[in-house]
């Protein structure tokens, strides 16, 4: 398993003896599954994690893990990994406060390389200062009681809604910050839908569908869909596909999957066609080809004989190999902007 600096940070105040957990609840936004973790496992703390993965990393450790944030506060001590995007850190900021019990303690940790400097200016702003601060693998902790007298409650008002859903194009397409391509039509996407294929009746589906943009092209050019699955890890991001294509479908029937594709799709479900803009990133800096390569074999899984895989994928990345693996058949529709769309066919069973 890949080291975890900015959970091994976390948790480093309380074993320094800097800190010390409080009796009472224990909230930990955007948790993670590792080592360090087992140290608040007596604290029984609730996990929020919207991304699949992870979220089903820390189930099977044991831990109560949620895609959202659980209604109501009092929480005695918030525990916060931060992402990189501004606009979302603030948002998460802002809901850690506000489920921070008067007199309690957020604690947050965050690589010095995805912002952390920043992060803290902002949790300073919005406590009223800090508590305590360390600097340790790389990344910065710091915390801070919820003291009523010091928190800045202008600020916290205006950064609960900081990531809150807005349109986006021409379209009425809603979507948000922190979820991929949050604020503008994907390239990569934007070819793919323009040459997809029509007249699809049967069933199909979207794999890593993001906030939409792909299925809604897909249902736009195919209005007699039987069916169209919608698969995606971030639960924030599918939320927005739900809202978004709801206005796009004639009569599809519509089902919405918070899933870990690499982990393969359901069985005993066949597809005429699958479409996919995978992932070659999982919520960090380094490429992964191999979440999409992993996308490509749990196609070819549900596909029926017949049926067909469309992908688009920057052309330096290592697909084809095994695309010509899986598939007898592999035409290129599609290459611009450093893009290919792919039309794969005779999957091999």
């Amino acid at each position: 398993m890949k080291k975890d600096t900015a959970l091994d940070a976390l948790f480093l105040p309380f074993a320094q003896g800097l800190l010390k957990f409080t009796e009472g609840r224990t909230l930990f936004l955007r948790a993670r599954e590792g080592m360090a973790l087992q140290a608040a496992r007596a604290l029984a703390p609730i996990c929020v994690q919207p991304f699949k993965p992870w979220a089903d990393a820390l189930e099977r450790a044991g831990f109560d893990t949620r895609p959202h944030l659980p209604e109501g506060g009092d929480f005695a001590q918030v525990l916060l990994l931060p992402p990189r995007q501004r606009e979302e850190t603030r948002a998460l900021l802002a809901a850690a406060f506000d489920a921070c019990a008067p007199g309690g303690r957020v604690v947050a940790s965050v690589p010095n390389d995805e912002g952390a400097k920043a992060i803290e200016g902002d949790f300073k702003k919005l406590a009223g200062g800090l508590a305590g601060q360390l600097g340790k693998y790389h990344c910065r902790v710091f915390w801070a009681q919820r003291d009523e007298a010091r928190l800045d409650a202008e600020l916290l008002r205006q950064w609960r809604m900081a990531d809150a859903p807005r349109a986006i194009g021409e379209e009425g397409f809603q979507s948000r910050p922190g979820v991929f391509a949050w604020n503008r039509i994907d390239a990569g996407s934007a070819l793919l839908a323009a040459h997809l294929p029509q007249g699809i009746t049967g069933r199909a589906a979207d794999l890593g569908a993001g906030w939409g943009f792909l299925a809604a092209a897909l249902l736009d050019k195919n209005p007699d869909l039987r069916a169209l699955d919608v698969f995606e890890a971030d639960a924030r991001a599918l939320a927005l596909a739900e809202a978004n294509l709801r206005e796009h479908t004639m009569g599809t029937r519509l089902g919405f999957h918070w899933h870990d594709v690499t982990a393969g799709l359901p069985a005993g479900v066949k597809y005429d066609l699958i479409v996919s803009n995978p992932p070659f990133h999982d919520t960090g800096k380094a490429a992964q080809p191999g979440i999409g390569q992993a996308f490509i074999r749990a196609a070819a899984e549900q596909l029926a004989p017949h049926g067909a895989l469309w992908l688009v994928a920057n052309a330096h990345l290592p697909y084809e190999a095994l695309l010509g693996e899986r598939f007898a058949s592999l035409q290129v529709a599609a290459a611009a902007q450093g893009y290919k769309v792919i039309e794969c066919r005779q999957v091999h069973q």
